[in-house]
C-alpha cells in the first residue's frame, strides 16, 4: 500500500513550502487551487466519459473547441453519428472492484511525484557517470556507451509510464519545480507539463473507442493512427501497410509523440482556441507563452550542460560537444519512442486487440513475462492489456499501472477483467462497434480460461 512506499512523505504537521516533503492535506488544497487557475485542464477532464475529476469539481464546462467534446444537439458524434457513450460503472459496487474505483489518496499522489523526481535524478546521475566513464576509459567507447545507453533507454520508458500515472491521478506537481522534470530528456524542446496534460486529455475526449480515433473532436494522435489503419482491415490489406507502418518508429524517434518537438509544434498550431471574433486568445501571452518559454529554457539549459560535459571533461573542444549530446539524445529517444509506441500505437491497433481477444495470457505466457519486464513490471503491462478500461474510466479508474503500484498487478488484472466482462459501456441502442465485439469475445475467453 502507499503508506509503506519508500519514497512517500511521512505524515506530520509543520511542513513549510520550502520543505522537501509536503503535507498531504496541504497538497490537496493546493491541487484544488491549481485546478481553478488551470480551468482548461479541469474543464477538459470533466468532459471525459464518466465522472469528472473530484478535485476539479465546480469548474464550469468550456465551449472552446479544444476543451470540449464535439457532438451535435442529440449528443451524437459529428463523425460517426454515435451517441456519446456512458461508462458502465458497477452499481451496486462489488467489494472486489471497489478499490479500482476508489479515489487515490494525497499520500499516493505525493508518492508518484516523488518517484518521478527520483527518475529524473537518476537520469542526470547516469549522464554524469557516462561522462566519467568515457573520461576514464577513452579506448572503450562502445562498452561505456552501451552500458550507459541501454539502461538510459529503459529508464526513459519508466518515466513515460509514471508521467501517464500522475496526469491521471495527481495532475499537478507537489512543488512548482517538479513540472520541469517530467520529460526534459525526450527532445530538445517540447510541451510544458500543463499542455502535455491537456493534449493527452484531448485525446481521451476525442477517442472513446480505441479503434475510432477522433470520433468526438480532433485527436492529436490521429496521424499515428492513420499510418496503421488507413487501408482498412489488416488481413486483406497487409501489403499496403508495409508502406506506412515502418515509418511509425521513425516519426516517434524524431519527436512526433506527446513529449517530442514535432508534436509540440502540432499542438501549438491548434491550442489555445482563438478568442471572440477571431482575436488572439486572452491568455495566450499571459499564460501559455510564458510557460512555453520557461519550460523550454529549462530543457535547453539541460541539453547545454550535456553538451559541455562532452567537451573539456573528455578533452574535446567546445565545438565537439554535440558528439556526447547526440549520443545521450539517441538513447533517450529510443526509450521515449518505445514507450509511446506501446501506449499509442499498439493499444489502438486492430491486430493487437484481436490478438488480446485470443486470451494470450494463457496461450502466450512467455510473451507476457518478457513484455512486462520491458515495460517495468506486470502492473505496467496491465495498461497494455486493459487500455480499453482506461479509456472508459479515465478519471474514475485512472491508469491500470497506477492502481497496480498500490494494490498489486494481479488484483488489478482480475478486477479489470471483471469490469470488461460486465461491459464497459451502457447499451444505448447504437450498433456495437468492432471494438465492443472484440471486447465481448475477449471477456468470454478470459472467463472460460479461469
Amino acid at each position: 500500500m502507499a503508506t509503506s512506499a519508500p519514497l512517500l512523505a511521512k505524515e506530520g504537521k509543520g511542513h513549510s513550502k520550502a520543505s522537501i516533503f509536503y503535507g498531504a492535506d496541504e497538497y490537496l488544497e493546493e491541487l484544488k487551487r491549481k485546478y481553478e487557475s488551470d480551468h482548461e485542464i479541469a474543464a477538459l477532464k470533466n468532459a471525459l466519459p464518466g465522472e469528472g475529476d473530484p478535485n476539479a469539481a465546480g469548474i464550469a464546462p468550456s465551449s472552446d473547441k479544444m476543451l470540449s467534446v464535439q457532438k451535435n444537439d442529440e449528443n451524437r458524434s459529428l463523425k460517426t453519428n454515435r451517441l456519446f457513450p456512458t461508462p458502465n460503472k458497477p452499481d451496486p459496487m462489488p467489494q472486489n472492484l471497489a478499490f479500482l474505483f476508489t479515489k487515490i489518496t494525497p499520500e499516493q499522489m505525493i508518492y508518484m511525484w516523488n518517484v518521478l523526481t527520483a527518475i529524473f535524478t537518476c537520469q542526470v546521475l547516469m549522464v554524469l557517470a557516462y561522462c566519467g566513464a568515457l573520461a576514464s576509459f577513452p579506448d572503450y567507447w562502445w562498452t561505456c556507451t552501451l552500458c550507459f545507453g541501454l539502461p538510459f533507454s529503459y529508464i526513459a520508458i519508466q518515466q513515460i509510464y509514471i508521467d501517464h500515472d500522475v496526469m491521471h491521478g495527481a495532475t499537478f506537481p507537489v512543488y512548482e519545480w517538479q513540472r520541469f522534470l517530467t520529460h526534459p530528456f525526450a527532445d530538445f524542446f517540447s510541451l510544458p507539463w500543463e499542455e502535455f496534460v491537456l493534449e493527452h486529455n484531448r485525446h481521451h475526449a476525442s477517442t472513446v473507442d480505441l479503434l475510432i480515433q477522433g470520433e468526438f473532436g480532433w485527436d492529436p494522435e490521429e496521424f499515428h493512427y492513420a499510418l496503421q489503419q488507413w487501408a482498412g482491415p489488416w488481413s486483406s490489406n497487409w501489403y499496403k501497410y508495409l508502406l506506412t507502418v515502418p515509418f511509425i518508429p521513425v516519426i516517434h524517434f524524431f519527436g512526433l509523440n506527446d513529449t517530442g518537438s514535432l508534436f509540440a509544434l502540432e499542438w501549438w498550431m491548434h491550442f489555445p482556441d482563438e478568442g471572440a471574433g477571431g482575436k488572439c486568445n486572452k491568455e495566450f501571452w499571459t499564460k501559455w507563452v510564458p510557460r512555453r518559454v520557461k519550460h523550454n529554457a529549462f530543457v535547453l539549459s539541460l541539453w547545454a550542460c550535456v553538451w559541455l560535459l562532452g567537451t573539456y571533461p573528455l578533452g574535446r573542444p567546445l565545438s565537439e560537444g554535440y558528439r556526447f549530446m547526440f549520443t545521450v539524445s539517441f538513447f533517450a529517444r529510443i526509450g521515449f519512442s518505445a514507450a509511446w509506441m506501446f501506449i499509442t500505437n499498439f493499444t489502438h491497433s486492430l491486430p493487437w486487440n484481436e490478438f488480446l481477444a485470443q486470451d494470450p495470457a494463457r496461450t502466450w505466457p512467455v510473451l507476457h513475462n518478457v513484455m512486462a519486464f520491458v515495460l517495468g513490471g506486470k502492473h505496467r503491462w496491465n495498461e497494455m492489456l486493459f487500455h480499453d478500461v482506461h479509456h472508459a474510466f479515465p478519471n474514475a479508474v485512472g491508469t491500470l499501472s497506477q492502481r497496480g503500484r498500490f494494490h498489486g498487478w494481479e488484483k488489478v488484472h482480475d478486477a479489470a477483467a471483471e469490469v470488461l466482462h460486465r461491459g464497459l459501456w451502457k447499451p444505448n441502442g447504437d450498433e456495437e462497434t468492432q471494438m465492443q465485439k472484440t471486447q465481448k469475445k475477449r471477456s468470454l475467453m478470459m472467463k472460460q480460461g479461469r
